[in-house]
């Protein structure tokens, strides 16, 4: 084996396998998409086999794209999405479909977990419970779906089931454990008060090991699938936040960033746990080091949808070049994002995405401009949520697929009022590269493998005009949510 790395992201609309070099060299990748079932209002959930098929798409044509044999792999790391479970019984089969991290449907249950022990959740595994966390989700389905729950004898998190479908071992991180809110925060383990809130039984829970960990290697029967070479290391991998965060380099406290991605993140990386609920707090890659993380639900998703409906002919380079094209403002027209609700800083799963302001004048380049700046004002409302919390943000390290576009990259440097910085490599599957090669003895440590594989690419400054100018306009944006908010809820009781 040579000192290549394999890294798999599983995200909310596809998944993407990317091999590097031991400098962090991108060599070759892959993608397929995955889709998304919306059975109800709020609902959202995803078929694990799919994930699998995917997977056995994307890795052929990132290791035919890379021109290096599957054997000169050195390590293999994944991540997936935070949150996301994955019920298997007694012969391995998987039991229901996976509930998403978007999915609203455990508000209630996640209201009762509150109100029964809030205080004591928040103590033990650092977030507050909302219809986000595995735990309000297993409520849900012990109150709906018993015989799901009574049958079931193991519980993944969305990484540790496709990882298992590659080598056959059961295990996740920390960084997941938290995800779950079913984790101590003092002892590192799984904590039995937290299972029992829910008669959750702890054996269903799989072992806490370390992200760098290898814990088998690739099966003949998956590398018959997948084109990989069988006894591949595969380490154990963490969520999706967790690496990208790492992959772009923030490796000390104070360092913030923003992910362009289905949804859309605001980051940053602290010393210790910083704990100010409901924004959520994370273990770091780095040792002693925690992140915060507070996201919207409709990022890339939103304008994925926009894209589809008016600008397929144009594809998103062209939308890219007509929202460029457009006035700031858009010319007065708004665009709220809460296509499936929202996560912070509202927590309101009823709310309602719309464009307001528009005119017969308003055209395709407008559309394509507000989607952008609400876009951008969703991100300004997580950071001002954050900074009233006390925190404070320097520069944004910017991640995931929107990174890409530079109208983008200004628009959200304008909005917040804070430089924009961009690596050469921004995205989950690279960050999860990494965590494979510290297990695989590649790197030396996490602080080697980016000091040799992450590279600053340009840095975007605001414009103080333009910051200005939407700094305005934000508190448009924000007295309208405020004002639609009740009929958001009337609409909603109307037609539930």
């Amino acid at each position: 084996m040579g000192n290549y790395l394999l890294g798999i992201d599983l995200g909310a609309g596809s998944l993407k396998a990317t091999i590097i070099d031991g400098a962090g060299r991108t060599l070759g990748e892959g993608s397929h998409p995955v889709t998304t079932s919306v059975p109800r209002f709020g609902w959202s959930e995803q078929d694990p086999a799919e994930w699998f098929e995917a997977l056995c798409a994307a890795v052929p044509k990132a290791i035919a794209a890379s021109g290096i044999p599957a054997s000169a792999i050195a390590g293999i790391g994944i991540s997936a999405g935070a949150h996301i479970p994955v019920l298997t019984n007694a012969q391995g089969q998987v039991l229901r479909p996976a509930i998403m991290w978007n999915d609203q449907r455990a508000a209630a249950q996640a209201a009762a977990l509150h109100e029964r022990a809030g205080a004591r959740i928040i103590a033990t595994s650092l977030n507050r419970v909302n219809p986000t966390w595995t735990l309000a989700m297993l409520a849900w389905l012990q109150e709906n779906e018993p015989d799901v729950m009574a049958e079931a004898k193991r519980l993944y998190l969305a990484k540790d089931y496709l990882r298992y479908l590659l080598t056959g071992t059961w295990e996740t991180d920390f960084s997941d454990a938290i995800g779950a809110l079913l984790a101590d925060n003092v002892t590192k383990s799984w904590s039995s008060e937290l299972c029992a809130l829910i008669g959750l039984d702890m054996a269903l829970l799989p072992p806490i090991v370390a992200p760098e960990a290898v814990v088998g290697g690739v099966t003949a029967e998956a590398a018959a699938r997948t084109g990989l070479a069988a006894g591949t290391p595969v380490v154990c991998g963490a969520n999706d936040t967790t690496v990208e965060f790492f992959g772009v380099g923030a490796t000390r406290p104070g360092i913030s960033g923003v992910k362009l991605a289905t949804a859309g993140v605001l980051f940053l990386a602290t010393q210790g746990p910083s704990v100010n609920p409901p924004i959520s707090c994370y273990p770091h890659i780095m040792p002693g080091m925690y992140y915060t993380a507070t996201g919207t639900n409709s990022c890339a998703s939103a304008h994925r949808w926009l894209r589809d409906l008016m600008f397929a002919a144009d594809g998103f380079e062209g939308m890219d070049a007509l929202a460029a094209d457009a006035p700031r403002g858009a010319r007065s027209l708004l665009f709220h994002p809460y296509l499936q609700g929202e996560r912070a800083p509202y927590w309101d799963p009823l709310l309602r995405a719309d464009f307001i302001g528009l005119t017969i004048s308003h055209g395709k380049p407008d559309f394509a401009r507000a989607l952008y700046e609400g876009l951008a004002f969703s991100i300004r409302d997580l950071l001002e949520a954050a900074r009233a919390l006390g925190l404070s943000f320097g520069a944004i390290r910017l991640m995931g697929g929107g990174a890409r576009s530079a109208c983008w990259r200004q628009i959200i440097a304008d909005v917040t009022g804070l430089a924009v910085e961009r690596t050469e490599a921004a995205d989950a599957s690279f960050g999860a590269a990494l965590i494979a090669g510290i297990g695989a003895g590649v790197f030396a440590g996490p602080e080697d493998a980016v000091a040799r594989c992450v590279r600053l690419l340009d840095t975007t400054p605001p414009d103080a005009d333009s910051h200005e100018f939407y700094t305005s306009l934000f508190g448009v944006y924000k007295d309208a949510q405020a004002a639609l908010a009740g009929l958001n809820h009337r609409l909603h009781a109307l037609f539930s």
